[in-house]
């Protein structure tokens, strides 16, 4: 997982909702992030999984029930 990443979970709180989620999404969401070629996409994606992760339901803009908030 890279630096930013890592910081970014922790500063908001959400390394516990990533760790949560299976393997492949976590994957997917670190990925999708790195591909991006300019920083502002890669900022843009990273506060997309961070909303993502901190309202729970969501994976990818695509609703994921098993990760909803009780």
């Amino acid at each position: 997982m890279p630096d930013f990443v890592k910081t970014a979970l922790d500063e908001r709180g959400l390394m516990d909702a990533y760790k949560q989620r299976p393997a492949y999404q976590q994957n997917d969401y670190i990925g999708w992030i790195m591909r991006a070629k300019r920083q502002e996409t890669k900022e843009s994606r990273l506060l997309q999984m961070l909303d993502e992760l901190e309202s729970g339901g969501v994976y990818m803009n695509m609703e994921h029930a098993a990760s909803a908030k009780k």
